[in-house]
């Protein structure tokens, strides 16, 4: 009797305590029902609910080049994920997800029973889909010791919620657009993109098996990082397809003696228009930032999936970025080699104390540009956006010989032909120390035509021509075609001491070949809503003004397509076999500092420069150091396999026009002429004698440039040559 009592009692407590905890859980999720651990979502929060979607570039070709965001996630329909991407996801994740309204209560009891009660780490998580999709979206929140059962209890009921506002379709889509896959990315289209370089609806059945199974532990599956896991993980997918019967079991083998294949694609690592990609997104947030101004309506950029396209012909780009890898590497190392050795390194610790050859890099920038509409074409702004992000497109550096068409510009605005001949005898010029320059070969005597110097990059002969148009007529054209940097008035400006950047040199050299008009860069065509409205259009207008005659712009063309053909750009076509006809200008800094080279043709404009970090690291000769040899490679590589390309050859290079009636034959005349008599006879008592610009306007105002305190300078006699001297034929 007394053992029946003491059952029934323990009996009667155990009731008491199961009812007691049973009216504490019960109470708990009521809690949690009743928004005591925060509110749920209704059903039309669920109705709302929006991921945060990157933002896409794409090339003019829909390519895509780049993404900006704050998730790294690209949204796609159901329609467009194969069904074995569907399949091996149920298969592995949650097999009975077609029968359950979110929540699998035969998972959950095992879960209960196997990892609770008895400790089993290989019971499974117990979450469907519905549930791993909600704690996707909405996270996790911490509740102290009970944050586990409070989370996972939320977690059901909003996923019993999202049950019945979304198909299961749509919740198999949100979810494979919303889970992570490591490294920063978000979505089934992000990873296929990331790890295959491919669309999802491209990606073949091993392939899926891959990134479903990258779902358990997205670091330790991780086949860029861990391919063996991987591998194994993805083969565990690819039997489940089998166990479920979404594959057949001989099929099943056979997919998983395949070798893991990957091509990884990380595009904010190592992306193929990183620079440009900079300067997309300050111009997009510019434009976004006018659109909510006039409509009151705002985009985010890293979250609202805008599609950007752009004007970057991703062929071209990638062909530039090529002839970076074949043509820096070697003069880099030739670079290197230069102050490898003693007297190297002793100009190193010279310069600074703290340059060492790991200071000694090359950095170069190259843009392409639309003469016509300003649309940039390609941008590669440096050797490697990761660990050298100045963008050296944008970096203003001394010109050099690559400012003289602008002289010659300007000469011809006024009225010079190109047959007039200059004087290639010594010069002095006055009030600077009697400044002499010299041809970069020293050779003197004789002239040469205006076409003849230019092509030749004529020192001497150009600093005539430059005291003899002035400095007033080449500072209007230099502030017409828009440069930043303010010319001094002084004789070494026509040697090219004017600094500019690679962008205002390529607008510059536009106007030779457009006709003489101004343009504006832009890479921005237009930008969309995913669904495809276009808010913005861009406009490829140029300006209906003129800063150069048509004459001087098709004259200036027929002579620099000269010193391409004949001048210091003859090596475009005898040493890198480019065989359309270009125009361009070479530029070799003062030491070799930068190179610099600019070609065109009616359709493209192509300007590179070339140097180290600091202008105290340079090459000690023109064989590597010059405009020619290092500048120049970089555009003529680039544009020989522009050539060889078909469709590229048909969309970016067109032949010149011819020149005009009245001016056929304007070039026809010999480049270089021999001193006459009476030339011989001045050159052999010693220079030529000029005053500077500066100086003469100096000297108006009753000084001098060397002594300002100076009287005003009496007027030069007449002497025996001058009476003899006879004007030089046109």
């Amino acid at each position: 009797m007394y053992l029946c009592a003491m059952i029934k009692k323990t009996l009667k407590v155990l009731l008491i305590l199961f009812l007691t905890g049973f009216f504490l859980v019960g109470i708990f999720i009521l809690s949690i029902f009743l928004g005591a651990y925060g509110r749920l979502p209704e059903q039309a929060d669920l109705l709302q609910y929006k991921n945060k979607t990157a933002s896409l570039v794409v090339a003019e070709n829909g390519e895509l080049i780049g993404k900006f965001f704050a998730q790294n996630r690209t949204n796609i329909a159901y329609d467009v994920m194969p069904d074995h991407l569907i399949n091996s996801l149920v298969a592995t994740e949650d097999a009975r997800f077609f029968q359950h309204t979110g929540i699998d209560t035969r998972s959950l009891l095992r879960v209960i029973f196997k990892s609770i009660l008895f400790r089993d780490p290989d019971s499974g998580g117990g979450s469907t889909i519905s549930q791993q999709l909600v704690k996707n979206m909405f996270g996790r929140k911490s509740y102290g010791f009970i944050t586990m059962p409070v989370n996972k209890i939320r977690e059901a009921m909003i996923a019993h919620r999202l049950e019945k506002v979304y198909s299961k379709e749509d919740i198999l889509m949100l979810y494979l657009n919303t889970v992570p896959f490591g490294e920063n990315i978000f979505g089934i289209e992000a990873a296929a993109q990331r790890y295959f370089n491919k669309t999802t609806g491209n990606l073949r059945i091993e392939e899926s098996a891959t990134l479903i199974g990258m779902l358990k532990a997205n670091t330790t599956f991780n086949p860029h990082l861990n391919p063996e896991s991987s591998r194994f993980r993805r083969n565990v997918v690819i039997l489940q397809m089998a166990k479920y019967n979404y594959l057949e079991r001989a099929a099943a083998d056979s997919l998983c003696t395949l070798p893991l294949k990957l091509d990884y694609a990380n595009l904010e690592s190592a992306g193929p228009a990183d620079y440009f990609l900079v300067r997309v997104k300050n111009d997009a947030r510019q434009i976004l930032a006018d659109i909510k101004r006039a409509t009151g309506k705002e985009w985010n950029l890293e979250e609202d999936g805008l599609i950007i396209r752009t004007s970057l012909n991703f062929k071209l780009q990638k062909l530039a970025m090529q002839s970076y890898r074949e043509h820096l590497p070697e003069m880099q190392e030739k670079l290197r080699d230069q102050y490898k050795g003693t007297n190297g390194a002793r100009i190193l610790r010279e310069i600074n104390d703290t340059l060492n050859l790991s200071d000694v890099i090359l950095h170069a920038g190259l843009i392409a540009i639309d003469p016509g509409t300003g649309e940039i074409k390609a941008w590669v702004g440096g050797i490697n956006f990761q660990t050298n992000p100045y963008d050296q497109i944008l970096a203003r550096r001394q010109l050099a010989s690559a400012f003289k068409p602008f002289i010659y510009a300007a000469a011809l605005e006024q009225g010079i032909r190109p047959c007039q001949y200059l004087d290639n005898k010594p010069i002095e010029i006055s009030g600077f120390d009697d400044w002499s320059p010299s041809n970069y070969d020293l050779s003197t005597g004789g002239k040469y035509s205006l076409a003849g110097a230019l092509a030749r990059s004529m020192n001497i002969p150009t600093v005539n021509l430059y005291m003899e148009v002035g400095f007033d007529r080449v500072n209007e054209i230099w502030e017409k075609m828009g440069f930043s940097f303010t010319l001094d008035n002084t004789p070494s400006l026509a040697l090219g001491t004017a600094e500019a950047s690679v962008y205002e040199l390529a607008i510059a050299y536009s106007a030779f070949a457009n006709g003489g008009y101004p343009v504006r860069p832009q890479g921005i065509v237009s930008i969309s809503t995913p669904d495809g409205t276009i808010i913005y259009k861009g406009s490829f207008m140029r300006s209906e003004e003129r800063i150069i005659s048509y004459e001087t712009s098709i004259l200036m063309s027929a002579m620099l397509q000269k010193a391409v053909r004949e001048g210091t750009g003859a090596t475009m076509a005898s040493v890198y076999g480019v065989t359309f006809p270009w125009a361009g200008k070479t530029g070799t800094s003062q030491n070799y500092s930068d190179a610099w080279f600019g070609a065109f043709n009616p359709k493209l404009v192509m300007v590179t420069r070339v140097g180290a970090a600091t202008p105290a690291i340079h090459f000690n000769h023109g064989s590597n150091g010059s405009g020619s040899t290092l500048a120049l490679p970089l555009v003529a590589r680039t544009l020989k396999k522009t050539e060889l390309d078909p469709t590229l050859r048909i969309e970016l290079i067109a032949y010149f026009p011819g020149l005009p009636f009245e001016l056929q034959g304007a070039l026809d005349c010999p480049d270089f002429r021999e001193e006459n008599f009476m030339d011989k006879v001045k050159s052999f008592f010693g220079k030529d004698k000029k005053v500077s610009p500066l100086d003469r306007e100096m000297s108006e105002k009753g000084k001098t440039l060397a002594d300002p305190g100076a009287p005003k300078v009496p007027k030069k006699r007449k002497s025996i040559f001058d009476i003899f001297r006879r004007k030089d034929k046109q």
